[in-house]
């Protein structure tokens, strides 16, 4: 005998699936728009959103290769968009690096271990992830000018000052790990000692290979968060060369020069590591988030 759903239940599923359409329409349209604008001959933002004809010269200009230009000449690009690119992976993949060893160990001596001032110090984690990193910028820029002087390396217009800038943001990290080594018994590591491990080697060979699933997290949050981030690289680097390419993508959109399909295709291409990143991490990914809620 088949099951008669009420009217106002159907409704209710009629309406949640609707709400799902104009959901998913609200994420896809404007990637849409960005995919066609690159595809567009050029450098228009306004226009049909299948294009007319269909043209690669942003994707040639964004890949370094040379375009086509009005009078069918070759042009070489003049931004070295792919540079950028590497520029951005590099500094997020060491800075990424650097937040989960920091992190790692910062949080989980927060969660196992007592000593006077730990919940000060939770408090003052706690307090700068309410401050953006905007209103550091001064001081940011003075502090690595400084630096410059005694260690060029790590200076001024340096890839090593952004990582080292980066890196300092661990406030979220820490509280991410330790809201999941808390949800850990410490029977697991006695279990360890009295086996005859150390208390590194407890923390290494048992904790660590447990906690894969929101190590991965953590890595894609410091990942992520270094390839988009623009304030901090726009205050440290100058040079071009040395640019980002969250840095470099102002220069498509310069006064009386707005370059919307080179600025389109950069932007396409700056979610290629992101992309690529997820994919290859997407296993642990439910698994670590689930993981990750902060405990008191």
């Amino acid at each position: 005998m088949a099951i008669v759903q009420p009217k106002s239940q159907r409704l209710r599923l009629v309406l949640a699936h609707l709400f799902l359409l104009l959901l998913c329409a609200a994420v896809v349209f404007p990637f849409l728009v960005v995919i066609s604008v690159s595809l567009r001959p050029g450098n228009f933002a306004s226009g049909s959103l299948i294009p007319p004809a269909i043209s690669l010269e942003h994707w040639r200009f964004v890949l370094g290769l040379p375009y086509p230009g009005p009078d069918g000449q070759p042009i070489l690009p003049d931004l070295p968009v792919m540079r950028w690119l590497w520029n951005s992976i590099k500094v997020a993949l060491l800075s990424a690096t650097v937040t989960l060893l920091l992190s790692t160990t910062a949080s989980y001596a927060l969660a196992r271990i007592r000593f006077r001032g730990r919940q000060q110090l939770l408090t003052g984690l706690m307090l700068m992830q309410m401050f953006p990193a905007v209103l550091a910028l001064v001081a940011i820029y003075a502090i690595f000018d400084r630096i410059g002087t005694a260690f060029p390396a790590i200076g001024l217009n340096t890839h090593g000052s952004l990582v080292l800038a980066y890196s300092g943001g661990i406030a979220m990290h820490v509280w991410t790990l330790k809201g999941y080594y808390d949800t850990l018994p410490s029977e697991i590591e006695e279990a360890a000692r009295v086996d005859g491990a150390k208390p590194w080697q407890a923390f290494w060979r048992v904790l660590l290979p447990m906690a894969i699933p929101i190590l991965v997290v953590v890595f894609m949050l410091a990942f992520i968060g270094a390839v988009i981030e623009y304030p901090v690289a726009s205050v440290l680097l100058s040079q071009q060369d040395q640019l980002t390419l969250a840095v470099g993508s102002k220069l498509f959109v310069q006064e009386h020069n707005f370059r919307w399909g080179d600025f389109a295709a950069a932007a396409l291409l700056s979610g290629l590591p992101i992309t690529t990143v997820f994919l290859l991490a997407q296993r642990w990914m439910i698994a670590g988030l689930a993981a990750g809620g902060v405990k008191g």
